[in-house]
């Protein structure tokens, strides 16, 4: 297929308008404070513990949603059985499903005056436990959706043939399933990590936002926001971009270097 130089420019003018020129605004607007000034604002007490609370409940979501979601999707490939496409449209709930629906949906089963939220151990609102399952629920269709369509494109004869040779069920799942499947678990746990770091709809309505204890990183950028601290907001903005664009540069080097898909 020929090249249209008219499309490719479209989409280039269009992607940077929509992406290049607000990162390059924030970007430079940072760059306008004194450096001493910046580093006293990344490593403010509360921004540190921001920090933890973010990062911290952000890589445990992920963990989980890269386990059970490899499962979720196995059982959607592997397996037939009634309701298996109602299941597989539920994964997609999330997504389409509005912050404050989520967390009304959240509270209302984990509160403290919740079905669940009566039997549970520790109280569900205003605390750690409620941001880490907030974001599981919002970082959920990351790893089920970019493994599913690896794990169709796998071809049942090769592992027959696994078989055939002797291999067992782990043998065959570790050395014949898993590496083409690996990229992909990696391209959806940095999904869902870099979208639990940028969660702030569903953390900001039921973690309380106490602070050095429940304050997301996020939502202490709000909050400096609206106390006009555009100079705070602005830094550990940046912080947050920083490191989620490291996470994608990271992901796919070790895509292309380290886990070449085979």
């Amino acid at each position: 297929m020929r090249r249209s130089p008219w499309l490719v420019g479209v989409m280039g003018a269009y992607l940077g308008f929509l992406l290049l020129l607000p990162l390059g605004a924030l970007v430079v607007t940072g760059l306008q404070y004194p450096w001493s000034q910046v580093w006293a604002l990344i490593t403010a007490p509360m921004a540190l513990a921001a920090y933890r609370l973010t990062f911290g409940t952000a890589l445990t979501a992920a963990v989980v949603n890269t386990v059970l979601g490899f499962i979720l999707a196995w059982v959607l490939v592997r397996y037939r059985f009634p309701g298996r496409r109602l299941l597989d449209a539920l994964v997609d709930v999330p997504f389409a499903m509005p912050s404050v629906v989520a967390a009304i949906t959240l509270a209302t089963l984990y509160g403290t005056g919740g079905v669940l939220g009566q039997i549970l151990p520790w109280k569900f609102t205003a605390s750690v436990e409620a941001v880490v399952l907030a974001q599981v629920f919002v970082t959920l269709p990351f790893v089920v959706r970019t493994v599913q369509p690896v794990l169709l494109e796998l071809e049942p004869e090769v592992e027959e043939a696994a078989y055939t040779l002797g291999a067992g069920v782990w043998q065959c799942f570790w050395r014949v399933i898993l590496p083409p499947v690996v990229p992909a678990v990696v391209t959806g746990f940095t999904l869902a990590l870099a979208r639990g770091i940028g969660e702030f709809g569903v953390i900001v309505l039921i973690s309380g936002n106490i602070p050095y204890r429940t304050l997301a990183a996020t939502v202490y950028v709000y909050q400096q926001l609206e106390e006009f601290n555009y100079p705070a907001a602005t830094v550990i903005a940046l912080v947050l971009l920083g490191v989620s664009l490291g996470l994608f540069a990271l992901t796919r080097w070790v895509q292309r270097w380290v886990l070449p898909p085979l």
